[in-house]
């Protein structure tokens, strides 16, 4: 089993200055790595974010989670994935995702194609990215990308690539992550109705089993090398679990009160139940890589005290 770690999921401050305290204040709580999500929302612009973060801190990694693909062209995000590389000493994480929101692809004016589409041409995307990022010269003519003659400099500090973290839940992207990815993140949530309409049917037990079955076939002899991270979607410390549970269950109606407590995609207890259920999430599933959003940073962080690195 692999040791544990944990991420942050941070989107947004309005000067410099306190984008960068919370960068130093996620490294000091012991968190492994920042991580700055990519939507048209009020949020910052994501590799700037990046970049910010890791010039304010020393050893915590940073990193996407995730990037639209449709927003970027593959050459040159592998350019500026190797160039962030660099510029951050070998701490970057390179999360990449097939896009879900259709309001985004008004706003920019993009088709938004159906979810099969938009995965197919996230995997070309990834074969191109990781190619360059290896250093070879690239030739690749897909269905949706073109690409001749072409090689990147700088080559990236991590070889032969930083982290690539794909995920979500749906099986084509899932088998995506498999074949393709360093991580595997579980999302536990698929949106439907071009991102408005979330289907939570995913965090029951058994969709869990299932998703995980999906990647290991899929992964086949790679499996082993894969790390594979959960979303926690809320964090909760309290002695009254099933009272929480049901508070949340009100909202979350797809799902039992006894769903919400065994899902991987929520932390709810005391410090020592989350230590507990932490640990039984990883003999089950093999998740070791935990990720949640900042209003959480502050109640996970004694968790994250007692669990990092072991």
């Amino acid at each position: 089993m692999k040791p544990f770690r944990f991420g942050i999921n941070v989107r947004d401050a309005s000067t410099r200055a306190e984008w960068q305290d919370k960068a130093r204040t996620v490294e000091d709580l012991g968190y492994s790595v920042l991580l700055v999500p990519d939507h048209l929302a009020a949020m910052l612009a994501t590799l700037p974010a990046v970049m910010s973060a890791a010039d304010a801190t020393t050893s915590l990694r940073v990193g996407t989670n995730v990037l639209n693909n449709d927003l970027r062209h593959p050459v040159l995000l592998a350019r500026e994935a190797a160039t962030m590389d660099v510029l951050t000493d070998g701490r970057l994480e390179l999360g990449l995702g097939a896009g879900y929101m259709r309001i985004e692809y008004d706003q920019a004016g993009l088709r938004f194609d159906r979810g099969g589409i938009r995965v197919e041409r996230l995997a070309e995307s990834v074969t191109i990215i990781k190619g360059l990022l290896g250093g070879a010269e690239v030739n690749f003519a897909g269905q949706h990308y073109r690409v001749t003659g072409h090689r990147i400099h700088p080559r990236p500090v991590q070889r032969p690539h930083p982290p690539v973290i794909i995920g979500g839940n749906g099986p084509r992207l899932l088998a995506l992550a498999a074949h393709e990815a360093d991580i595997v993140n579980f999302t536990g949530i698929t949106f439907t109705r071009g991102g408005t309409v979330p289907d939570m049917t995913g965090w029951k037990v058994a969709g869990v089993d299932e998703r995980m079955r999906m990647v290991r076939e899929a992964a086949r002899q790679r499996f082993d090398r894969l790390e594979l991270s959960a979303q926690i979607q809320r964090v909760i410390v309290t002695d009254r679990r099933r009272e929480a549970a049901a508070e949340l269950q009100k909202s979350w109606k797809q799902l039992s009160v006894e769903e919400i407590l065994e899902a991987p995609y929520v932390l709810i207890g005391t410090v020592d139940e989350m230590v507990e259920a932490l640990h039984a999430r990883r003999e089950r599933w093999g998740l070791s890589y935990f990720v949640t959003f900042e209003p959480y940073m502050e109640i996970l962080a004694p968790v994250v005290a007692r669990l990092t690195g072991k």
